[in-house]
Parts: C-alpha cells; sequence; structure tokens
C-alpha cells in the first residue's frame, strides 16, 4: 500500500511530506503485532512575507500517529476564513415559475452542505417573478427553493436579475425579460441597447430609459425598485432569520455592470473586441446635447469602431499610435460612455440601498472580467464594455468608490483565470486585471468579492482562487482577504468523483484549513443592518478618479494549495475508515 502512495507522490517518505498543506499518511505508533498507518493534514499558518512580522511559526505541532483535531477554532486562522457558496442552476426555477425537481435539488444541497460550503447563490429572475403584468409578482416557487436552502442549513445570495437568460457563455437555459415589457419593445425599440448596425439587443433594457416613464407609467428604474421593495416584502422571514444574507443587484447584461457589448446571439466570438451598444435614440439624442453643450456639435457616435469579432489594429478607433481612442473627440467620448454607465450603477444601487436600509444583510453589484486585449495599449474590449481602463488611466477606481457610497461589495468575475491558459492572440491579462480591480476595491476601503468565471474542477483553477482570495496568504490581520467567493456552479459533475473531493479541499483551504463556521462574527464578517448610502462625494468627483497605481503585492502562488493527487488520497482515506 505505501508504495503504491509513494509512486502517487514521490515525497511521501518516512511518514513525512514535502509539500505543506496536503494530506499525508503518517506512520502511527508501531506496536508489535503491526503498524497503524493514518492520515493527517500540516497547515501551514504564514506566507513567506509575513513570517517576519507575524512571528508565526511555520507549521502547527502534530501529535505523531495522531490525526489532526480541527474541530477547534483557531482565531489565527479564523481571520482567513474566506466564506464560500455556489451558484445554483440557472433554470432551478423554471419559465412557468416552478420549482422543479425539490427532491433532486435536496438531495444535492445535502450533499453539498458535506463539503462544508457557507452558503448558496440563486439567480431571481425578473421574467419569471413579473411575468404576467405590471407589479404582478408571484414568488411562491422561489419561497418553496428557499425554505429547502434553509431546511439544509445554508445561507443564501439572492441575485436580482433584471436581464435575460441566454445569450452570454454558459447560459443552458433561455429566460427572456416580461413579455409585458418585450411588447413595449415591440413598439419602441429604442428601449433596448443598440449597436451602429441598428441591431437590438434584448438581453436587458438600455440604462437610457432609467428615468423615462415608457413602462404602464414607470421607469425602469422605478420597476427595479418596486421589484426589489416587493422581494424584501414577501421574504422578510428569510431576511430577518438571517438566512438572506446577501443582496446582489443586476446592472446590466448577465447582471454585471457593462454595456452588452459582446454578446453571442449578436454573432460575438472570443476574443472579438465587441461592438460599442449607444446607438439608440435616447442615447443618441444625449451625446448630441452633450457635444453642443462644450462646442463641439461636430463630434459623433464612433463609426470607425469596427465590428464583434474585429482585433483592435483593424479599426480607426482602436488603433494602438493613432486612434481615435487618443484623440480629444475620442477621449470625450470614451468619458461620456464610462460615465453614463457609472450614473446608472450609482442610481439603482441608491434605490436598492433604501429598499433594504436596516436589514441585516449586505449590497454587492458585479463586475465583469473583461480580459482579452488587456495587454494592448488601447484595451478595446473593456472600452466597448464602458470600462475606460488604460495603461496610464484607470477603469475602476471611480466604479470601487461609486459602490463604497452605497455600502456595496464589489463582485469581480475571472478569479480562476492564469495568464498561461489564455491563447497568445487575444492578448489577455486575467491575472493582472483580477489584481488591478481588486487592489481598487480594497484602497477604496469596500469589500470586495469573487466568481469564477468558467466552470472549473482542476487544481490549477482551485489554486489560483485561493490566491487571489488572499494575496498575501495566511497572516495575523487576514488582509488583505476577499469577502467571498461563489463558485459557478452546482452541477451533478461537480459532485463526482474526484470532482467532489477536489472541491472539498478547496473549501477547506478558503476557509483556511478550519471547519465551517456558522458564527460569521468570529472571522469578522458580522451582519450589521445596511446604512443609509453616503452622499459625502459627489458623482462627479468620483468619475475623476482615473490615477493609476500599482496594484498590491501578491505572491506568485498561494500558501495553501491543493497539491498533486492529494484528491486521491483523500478518497483512500474515506474508503478506509469507511471499512
Amino acid at each position: 500500500m505505501t508504495s503504491v502512495l509513494r509512486m502517487m507522490n514521490p515525497n511521501l517518505t518516512n511518514g513525512r511530506n514535502l509539500y505543506k498543506g496536503s494530506q499525508i499518511l503518517i506512520r502511527g505508533e508501531e506496536s508489535k503485532s503491526r503498524i497503524h498507518w493514518r492520515f493527517s493534514t500540516r497547515e501551514v499558518l504564514r506566507t513567506p512575507q509575513a513570517t517576519a512580522s507575524s512571528g508565526l511559526s511555520s507549521t502547527t505541532a502534530e501529535p505523531k500517529g495522531r490525526e489532526l483535531n480541527t474541530t477547534t477554532y483557531d482565531d489565527k486562522m479564523l481571520a482567513n476564513y474566506v466564506p464560500v457558496y455556489v451558484m445554483l442552476q440557472l433554470g432551478v426555477i423554471t419559465n412557468g415559475n416552478v420549482l422543479e425537481n425539490a427532491e433532486k435539488l435536496t438531495k444535492q444541497l445535502k450533499k453539498l452542505k458535506l463539503s462544508q460550503v457557507d452558503g448558496v447563490m440563486v439567480d431571481v429572475w425578473w421574467g419569471i417573478v413579473e411575468s404576467n403584468g405590471p407589479k404582478e409578482y408571484q414568488w411562491s416557487a422561489y419561497r418553496n427553493l428557499f425554505e429547502i436552502v434553509q431546511s439544509c442549513g445554508l445561507k443564501l445570495q439572492a441575485i436580482m436579475s433584471f436581464h435575460r437568460c441566454g445569450g452570454n457563455i454558459g447560459d443552458d437555459v433561455n429566460i427572456p425579460l416580461p413579455k409585458w415589457v418585450l411588447e413595449i419593445g415591440e413598439t419602441n425599440p429604442d428601449i433596448f441597447y443598440t449597436n451602429k448596425s441598428g441591431n437590438r439587443n434584448k438581453e436587458c433594457l438600455s440604462l437610457s430609459v432609467d428615468n423615462l416613464s415608457l413602462f404602464s407609467g414607470r421607469t425602469a428604474v422605478e420597476m427595479y425598485r418596486d421589484y426589489m421593495k416587493s422581494f424584501r416584502e414577501n421574504m422578510d422571514d428569510f431576511i430577518s432569520s438571517g438566512v438572506i444574507i446577501d443582496i446582489e443587484v443586476g446592472l446590466g447584461p448577465a447582471g454585471e455592470l457593462r454595456y452588452p457589448s459582446y454578446t453571442e446571439t449578436q454573432g460575438w466570438v472570443f476574443p472579438g473586441i465587441g461592438e460599442f451598444q449607444c446607438y439608440d435614440k435616447y442615447l443618441r439624442s444625449d451625446y448630441e446635447q452633450e457635444v453642443r453643450r462644450i462646442g463641439h456639435p461636430e463630434w459623433k457616435l464612433p463609426e470607425n469602431a469596427g465590428q464583434y469579432n474585429d482585433v483592435p489594429e483593424a479599426t480607426g478607433f482602436f488603433e494602438y499610435s493613432k486612434g481615435t481612442y487618443l484623440e480629444e473627440e475620442g477621449k470625450f467620448f470614451l468619458s461620456w460612455y464610462s460615465r453614463k454607465l457609472l450614473l446608472h450603477g450609482d442610481q439603482i444601487l441608491d434605490e436598492a440601498n433604501k429598499v433594504f436600509v436596516g436589514c441585516k444583510l449586505k449590497l454587492a453589484a458585479k463586475v465583469s472580467g473583461i480580459h482579452w486585449w488587456y495587454k494592448t495599449e488601447s484595451h478595446a474590449a473593456e472600452l466597448t464594455a464602458g470600462y475606460y481602463n488604460l495603461k496610464n488611466r484607470d477603469g475602476y477606481a471611480a466604479i470601487a468608490k461609486m459602490m463604497r457610497r452605497h455600502h456595496a461589495i464589489l463582485n469581480f468575475t475571472c478569479l480562476e483565470m492564469r495568464n498561461t491558459e489564455q491563447p497568445a492572440k487575444a492578448k489577455s491579462g486575467p491575472q493582472e486585471l483580477v489584481q488591478q480591480v481588486l487592489s481598487c476595491g480594497w484602497r477604496g476601503g469596500i469589500e470586495v468579492a469573487g466568481e469564477n468565471a468558467l466552470p472549473r474542477f482542476d487544481r490549477d483553477g482551485y489554486n489560483q482562487i485561493i490566491l487571489n482570495a488572499r494575496p498575501n496568504g495566511i497572516n495575523l490581520d487576514g488582509k488583505p482577504r476577499m469577502f467571498g467567493f461563489t463558485y459557478l456552479r452546482l452541477s451533478d459533475r461537480l459532485l463526482s468523483e474526484p470532482n467532489f473531493t477536489t472541491f472539498k479541499t478547496f473549501v477547506k483551504r478558503m476557509h483556511a484549513n478550519q471547519e465551517y463556521c456558522s458564527e460569521p462574527e468570529r472571522y469578522n464578517h458580522e451582519l450589521l443592518p445596511l446604512e443609509r448610502s453616503k452622499n459625502d462625494e459627489s458623482l462627479e468627483t468620483l468619475v475623476e478618479e482615473t490615477e493609476t497605481a500599482d496594484p498590491l503585492p501578491w505572491l506568485e502562488e498561494t500558501d495553501m494549495s491543493i497539491k498533486p493527487f492529494e484528491s486521491v488520497l483523500s478518497l483512500l482515506k474515506g474508503t478506509f475508515f469507511r471499512n
């Protein structure tokens, strides 16, 4: 048996493992009759940077031949605890507003609970709940779902999903906007985002109609507000009991604060630069007024920015050395385009704050990880999405500080990605992008959370997430540390072996090798009543937050990595104990 394990892990020698943080077989006390083998886990309590200042030892003492007991929390380690949530299936509630396969879901959640995750996240689809007509909300299916989540001992993050499901990467179901909203769009298609060719994107409403009373007497923002208000009223028992701990407010396509610049239903294919989405009549009119105001009525919306699948250098707008984006006209357009997005997010988050003020929960909003073309001068894919981010201009600091006004968490994607995994032609920089955005959040004084962009079941993806969750590794004050991580998503594949055992190890590492902790205050996540939004800094001031800064220090790799064959050893451990 030992020889087999040594073949799987060459560092297993004389009861010692040269890999820190991995499960190994150690030799127990030897009696005359036989040798006892038991599993143990060596836990690292420091990083190379933290050692000098923290004074923590490199490993915890572990008695020879005894299994390490982690049922007693180590407060030093709890300071580094990052809660983990799992996104439920997109269609867990059907288009017909029915919770199907409740029995299967319950079994899945009970098994998921064995991994010691902290909770789950679910889309609460506007297109399902308010499908019958204005203010005709139907919450019964979601109440049934929340009751199952509660019975399984899981916390809940609820997304106010004001977008269509279908058309984005990973979407496997189709849930449109409310039928009556789409009917309004048939007579007035300018309520939808529009590209320069006139193609309408019905994934979500254009931010241009935020304050226009086009929807049975209501504006778009009023519809979002009323929906959230009805949610609070109908889910108050789940909020007051502490089951619902987080409200993520949808602010655009895929629930993200951005323009729908890259959409597969429009023909986009990775790594296309995407297209600007500001050609509906309302945004056109707004831009024309702005350029007249500054004395440049001749300036027009871009006509030289290419098409969805172009590369930057093939366009007049994004050409690296003399593109329009470098000229005064281009700079003004990009400032206007990104500012409209910031105002959109600010207004809706302010309404969300009004609705949930006083509740013991967190608000959150998601920013998209647009990593392709990041390592080019023009950052074309980010610009078309509304993130005015260049080498000499930070496009995320203002967003972070806007969220701070509303006590909102910045939720960022693509935490699992590494540069080497991306095709060279895309000139991607997911690692640098994550470091930039997370650093903006931490410097801006807000909490930062994250998600993986694509499903991953491998240790490399998990290790990258662990690294980004704690960029400086384990340390005394647990900073910097992500507020939480949501894994995309629950599936039979995740719950099958060896994937589930690897996932359980990942959760344990995110928990700083501690058991699930049901008392968030012990790891400094106490939920206090949501405070009213702050107005101590004008949005116009925030728009000017463009100065660049180096990201915070980042380790090359996590100090609590999942090691090769660790899942196999864990499976063997489980098999031995069952027998």
